[in-house]
């Protein structure tokens, strides 16, 4: 009886290595993680300067399923930056980005997808706008958050590009901070179709609306790589026309198999976002109660630039 029930056992440990593999082998991962430094300091400099240090740090990571018709496509993308004028003083962020999207598809046609996606968009550490005041934070972890969910249909032409189009969608707006949820940043305050405050002092806003996005990648000549990706959304409730943009560009050249230089951009406009009121100098409006900046209802097109050279390793 001994030897049946080892020989049993034997069998149910085979049976269950054999199915973890067949599993394991239905996933992909793929990985990078990188560092990137600058320095300069001047001593007795005739023609001036500002002695600094900078450094950024990156990390992605992807992990698919494919199956049959099924697949599930998952990337994790973070960077943070930050870059030392005076030791004696707090440093200054350079870069912050904490992003996650989750896609499950089934097959339709060769080349379409019904899907599911999921992102979600913030950042680490707290922000500051440096040229209007640099004691008052503007942004933190999880203020702003965005969480998309949308059902839809995925185009995958080619290996380089795919489109998601998901008609029914719906988007929430996170702002964990209640001072920066009671001056409405990053439209948490609910505004009529008139643009009436309906609202006040809300730290999380709901919109249902349609959401499109695609992204390219491709590399030239071994060792250049671009790659874009552009979010689009759109509101059902309230103003569909105001379409807000999120679009991001990378172009990574790979020198050695460990060093690299990059340009990063990253383009938004939402018009929900409000910008300090400036007087004629510049210097921001005052609200003469709170002494808080005064904000504005309208809307700019907001653009970042990063670019660096460092090391990078695949994992």
């Amino acid at each position: 009886m001994k030897r049946i029930g080892l020989i049993i056992l034997l069998n149910l440990v085979i049976t269950g290595l054999a199915s973890a593999q067949d599993t394991l082998r239905h996933w992909t991962y793929k990985g990078n993680i990188g560092l990137n430094f600058s320095q300069s300091s001047y001593t007795n400099w005739a023609a001036g300067g500002q002695n600094t240090l900078a450094w950024l740090g990156t990390f992605g990571y992807t992990v698919n399923y494919a199956k049959d018709n099924l697949k599930w496509d998952n990337t994790l993308n973070t960077a943070l930056g930050y870059s030392f004028y005076d030791f004696e003083k707090k440093a200054i962020k350079t870069d912050d980005k904490l992003e996650f999207t989750s896609l499950a598809g089934l097959k339709a046609t060769d080349k379409l997808n019904y899907s599911l996606e999921l992102a979600f968009r913030s950042q680490f550490a707290k922000g500051y706008d440096y040229k209007v005041d640099s004691t008052v934070y503007t942004s933190r972890f999880l203020a702003p958050a965005y969480i998309t969910l949308g059902v839809g249909m995925e185009w995958v032409p080619s290996e380089h590009f795919s489109l998601n189009f998901a008609p029914v969608a719906g988007r929430i707006t996170i702002v964990n901070d209640t001072a920066l949820a009671a001056k409405g940043a990053y439209g948490v305050n609910e505004l009529d179709k008139h643009d009436t405050l309906t609202h006040a002092a809300k730290t999380i806003r709901y919109e249902f609306g349609t959401r499109l996005s695609a992204k390219f990648q491709y590399t030239f000549f071994k060792n250049i790589t671009l790659e874009s990706k552009i979010d689009l959304f759109s509101n059902y409730l309230n103003h569909p026309e105001r379409i807000d943009v999120n679009w991001q560009n990378l172009i990574l050249f790979k020198v050695t198999p460990w060093l690299n230089f990059n340009l990063a951009t990253h383009l938004i406009y939402d018009y929900d976002i409000k910008f300090p009121i400036l007087d004629p100098n510049e210097e921001p409006v005052l609200n003469p109660e709170t002494g808080a900046p005064l904000m504005t209802e309208g809307s700019k097109i907001q653009f970042k630039e990063v670019l660096s050279i460092g090391i990078l390793f695949n994992l």
